[in-house]
């Protein structure tokens, strides 16, 4: 039988990732090529290129899908549309007044987050809906499309509506967006009440007007990459992640594209739930690092999930995974501040110019360079020997800044090292306590290009005596795009209390949001997509009367058709996160929320054959580390005896990441391939 192949693409700021399984699961290919910023479209024709050249037949192709930062650094660098607002009569200023909350209390200087609307372009219109979805005040179709000729004379190629208390009632919008698409067939148009119909004003005005400000640039990139991979042969439909671990066709994440904004992220985590499954480890904590930032998301069993997540200076509102971005990445610059304290990062070299060591401009000394300079990487072995390192570059960087410090260049290498660990740990730290887990019961699970060069580092300092390395850990995020299912969000703003509710009143709200999801199903399985189960999941957003904020309580069908049952089990986790509950208060249902899973079929095993142990390492190498000369092995993954433990300090080379033992830890392959590293 001929294979069929998955392919898993995931565009980086720095690199694009792309691993292909077969039809028994396993990984077949995996490569890395350099993003192309301006048209990211190019890496992936590019990474086809490479596929065919090593014997991959991308006709054979069945499922192909793919994420992208387009959409999230098109609004950290704010160059997407021109966009404008339609907003109800009396509340032009819901982008400029946001929550009134400051996001930093203790600084007393905090500049106010310019909106992606301008005042200018945000324009009133007549009509009012009350809380209850009735309508007060009709639209006036000529006063709306009078304020749309005045936007478009403004330039505007993209427009959001979002009415007051639309969420309730879409009757407005719905009758707003046809009357555009009327007049402006070719302006990208889309309304709060389809994107997240929930109360909240501010939140939902803002995940309308970033789906409009990045959905102009995000359908044309989609459209070209669906034109362009026809060359290669792939016929099957094309696919995109989404921020909440799941897929979606790319017409609909064309359509919706605010719902792609951490979908890089939550594929690693997504891959990496997979893998800690297949491990038998259920308790982890993801360590993603690259060449910006790391990336750390708790894992009990199943992700976390956040209605309260951050793209750049903004909320959103949209179910994602729950990550969260700390410390410096491989690219992060070192410098030495006004009062002569080596810091590391924020600021990354990125691939232009990169780090001093890739010889591409750069000349300022970052965590790359100090690694290679104390020997951990090797200068010809980069990205499998396709890329060579410059040593003496690195060396002359270090030898600059460690001026500034009055150390040479190797005591500059281990202090960036240094420096970027404590950056990582003192945020790490905290963050742990909020989530109200002890590391030290969590294996960490590393990732991405850097991330298996500094997790022992990290889990040193943070007391973690476990850590465990996947296969190909590099292109961890493009894996998890393989393994991801169906899955998408629907939600119903209910704000009623517990002794008002009516017989079924729960049941029902929480059958029309399953029709939704049904439906949604439905219209992917028509795109190409054909899951072999489906199932619900159902939640509420849940409070005491009088309180401002929400916890979500997962439900079951007796909970939904027995509201008591949901009442129990809110008081039950207030008390576990609070210490405290009050049995006798009235409990209010916020929200409604339901999760539409289509499960795909034929999962990657992400698993490696191994070859025989050869019982010699490739080699050892001199590093200094901690100030000290070691004797380090360095090793392939394949060269690990299974279930034999090779103590530190050990280096495996990879082609996509460089592993890092140090002294203290031993390292071992279980029966899937991943090195599994232990406090000794």
């Amino acid at each position: 039988m001929d294979a069929i192949y998955r392919l898993g693409i995931d565009i980086g700021g720095t690199f694009t990732d792309a691993i292909v399984t077969n039809g028994e699961g396993q990984v077949v290919a995996t490569l890395k090529t350099p993003s192309v910023a301006d048209a990211p479209e190019q890496a992936i024709f590019h990474a086809l290129e490479q596929l065919q050249d090593r014997g991959i037949d991308t006709g054979k192709i069945d499922l192909f899908v793919h994420g992208t930062t387009l959409g999230v650094n098109t609004l950290i660098e704010r160059n997407g549309a021109v966009t404008g607002l339609l907003v109800t009569e009396g509340f032009r200023d819901v982008l400029e007044i946001r929550r009134l909350r400051l996001e930093n209390t203790t600084n007393l200087y905090g500049d106010k987050t310019l909106p992606l609307v301008p005042r200018h372009l945000v324009k009133e219109v007549e009509e009012r809906l009350l809380a209850d979805g009735n309508v007060l005040r009709p639209l006036v179709p000529e006063q709306l499309l009078k304020a749309v000729d005045e936007l478009v004379q403004e330039g505007v190629t993209a427009l959001a509506i979002s009415f007051l208390h639309s969420y309730a009632n879409d009757e407005h919008e719905r009758q707003a967006q046809q009357l555009i698409r009327e007049r402006y067939p070719q302006l990208f148009v889309c309304t709060s009440s389809a994107i997240w119909p929930q109360q909240r004003e501010f939140e939902r005005t803002l995940a309308t007007v970033m789906n409009a400000y990045v959905g102009e640039r995000m359908g044309s990139y989609f459209n070209r990459l669906q034109a362009g991979i026809g060359q290669y042969g792939v016929e099957a439909a094309l696919l995109s992640t989404m921020s909440n671990g799941g897929i979606m066709t790319a017409a609909r994440a064309a359509a919706e594209p605010v719902r792609t904004l951490l979908s890089g992220p939550a594929s690693g985590v997504i891959g990496a739930t997979h893998i800690a499954e297949q491990a038998g480890i259920f308790q982890v904590v993801t360590f993603d690092m690259g060449g910006t930032s790391v990336d750390v998301a708790l894992i009990d069993k199943e992700p976390a999930y956040s209605t309260e997540n951050q793209v750049g200076d903004f909320p959103v509102i949209i179910p994602a995974v729950d990550v969260t971005a700390i410390g410096a990445g491989g690219g992060s610059i070192a410098w030495v501040d006004s009062v002569g304290v080596l810091k590391v990062g924020p600021r990354s070299a990125g691939a232009k110019p990169g780090p001093a060591c890739y010889n591409r401009g750069g000349d300022q000394a970052t965590t790359t360079d100090a690694y290679l300079h104390l020997g951990i990487l090797q200068a010809d072995r980069f990205l499998g020997g396709q890329m060579r390192l410059y040593p003496e570059l690195a060396e002359q960087a270090l030898k600059r800044l460690g001026h500034q410090l009055g150390l040479n260049a190797t005591e500059t290498a281990q202090a960036i090292l240094d420096v970027a660990t404590a950056n990582m740990y003192a945020q790490f730290s905290p963050l742990m306590a909020r989530k109200g887990v002890d590391p030290r019961d969590f294996t960490l699970l590393a990732y991405g290009g850097a991330g298996p060069m500094h997790a022992f580092l990290m889990a040193r300092e943070v007391g973690i005596r476990r850590v465990l390395i996947p296969p190909s850990p590099g292109t961890l995020c493009a894996m998890g795009c393989t393994v991801a299912n169906l899955r998408n969000d629907f939600v119903y703003t209910h704000h009623k209390n517990s002794s008002s509710l009516n017989d079924d009143e729960l049941a029902g709200q929480f059958a029309g949001l399953e029709q939704q999801g049904r439906r949604w199903i439905e219209e992917e399985i028509r795109g190409g997509v054909k899951p072999e189960r489906i199932y619900v999941i159902y939640s509420a957003d849940m409070r005491y009367e009088g309180q401002a904020f929400d916890m979500e309580v997962t439900l079951t069908t007796e909970d939904i058709n027995n509201p008591e049952g949901a009442v129990v089990k809110f008081h039950a986790l207030y008390e576990t996160v609070f210490g405290i509950s009050q049995p006798e208060a009235e409990v209010m249902f916020v929200n409604l929320r339901a999760t539409i899973v289509g499960v795909l079929p034929n999962k990657s095993k992400a698993s490696m054959q191994s070859p025989a142990f050869s019982g010699k390492p490739i080699e050892t190498r001199r590093i200094t580390f901690d100030g000290r000369h070691y004797e380090a092995s360095v090793l392939s993954r394949e060269q690990l005896p299974d279930g034999e433990r090779i103590p530190g300090p050990a280096i495996l080379e990879e082609y996509d990441t460089t592993v890092f033992v140090p002294p203290g830890y031993s390292i071992y392959r279980d029966v899937n391939g991943n090195i599994i590293g232990e406090a000794e």
